[in-house]
């Protein structure tokens, strides 16, 4: 079976953590326990976020070089790389010596004309009191929006277009290869304007759940997992009637609305993998990812199933 996997950004830095090497390499450990018994008999690609790093990195960039700081694209290619050699190593030390693993670069073709230049809703690098942020805002021009108790910064995350490492992704796979790649939603680039087909970085985040679905269906996967913090989509979350979803038709599924910063681009992701290819996307907690596979936990989303039914 040909499955992907997206880490969500826990995977890799919980909120409040400090971002060290050890603090992170500890958390990829983590996941890569969970991760290691699906390479047996299954064809794996591996995607993760980097909303954490990405803004670390223009942190310390802009404090390097306050004049030329390095662009969102850069730094997200930075962290691909960075964030792919942590989970090789530790899903390495982990599975027999002959298994190949390979960390790609990922560029992603988005839209100049995308309206979400316009407005930006991506939460990148740590959390601040809302004296902190107005400080940054003034000196460096981002832009913060409140998260939670908390403020972040916030970046453009147009929707991407297409992926131009398919057939690299298609080749490992077919040799039997373990894949990262398509990190943090892959590098954001676009034609330049009036240009004869050049490329070029994009100052944005794409979100890795869409960039993640386009993959899944590129490479026929029969199974996309979206692991998260969380045990599955709830309705009423938060709430004494709170239920988690165990099955939903994408169609049924879409009717409920859900919080736009966080669950709702994975059921969107899940609803569109499902609907375009009528196999299974899910969605759940990392440790479960094995009951995931197996159907018995998290929110499996199919366009065969009737109506949405809850975990008991």
């Amino acid at each position: 079976m040909r499955v992907v996997v997206a880490l969500g950004g826990n995977a890799l830095l919980r909120r409040g953590e400090p971002m060290t090497a050890d603090v992170q390499r500890r958390n990829v450990r983590i996941a890569a326990e969970a991760l290691a018994p699906l390479v047996a008999g299954n064809e794996l690609v591996i995607t993760h976020g980097n909303g954490p790093q990405v803004g670390h990195l223009a942190l310390v960039s802009s404090a390097f070089n306050p004049q030329a700081p390095a662009t969102l694209d850069v730094l997200g290619a930075n962290t691909e790389g960075m964030i792919g050699y942590m989970i090789e190593q530790e899903l390495g030390n982990l599975l027999p010596f002959e298994v190949p693993f390979a960390t790609l670069l990922t560029m992603v073709e988005v839209d100049p004309k995308d309206p979400a230049f316009r407005n930006p809703t991506k939460f990148v690098g740590p959390v601040y009191e809302k004296g902190e942020a107005d400080r940054l805002a003034a000196e460096k021009s981002w832009v913060f929006k409140q998260d939670g108790a908390k403020w972040r910064r916030v970046v453009a995350s147009p929707r991407p277009k297409q992926i131009f490492e398919i057939r690299p992704v298609r080749w490992l796979l077919e040799h039997k290869t373990v894949v990262i790649c398509a990190g943090g939603g892959g590098i954001p680039t676009m034609y330049e304007p009036g240009s004869q087909r050049k490329l070029v970085g994009v100052e944005a985040v794409v979100d890795k759940d869409a960039c993640t679905e386009i993959l899944a269906r590129e490479i026929n996967a029969d199974l996309f997992v979206m692991a998260t913090d969380a045990d599955a989509v709830f309705l009423d979350w938060g709430k004494p009637s709170q239920r988690g979803i165990h099955r939903a038709n994408p169609e049924d599924l879409s009717r409920h609305e859900f919080p736009a910063g966080s669950m709702g681009p994975k059921v969107e992701a899940a609803c569109q993998f499902a609907v375009s290819t009528g196999k299974t996307a899910a969605i759940g907690a990392l440790a479960d990812i094995g009951a995931i596979v197996r159907g018995e936990k998290g929110t499996l989303v199919d366009r065969h199933f009737t109506g949405v039914t809850f975990h008991s």
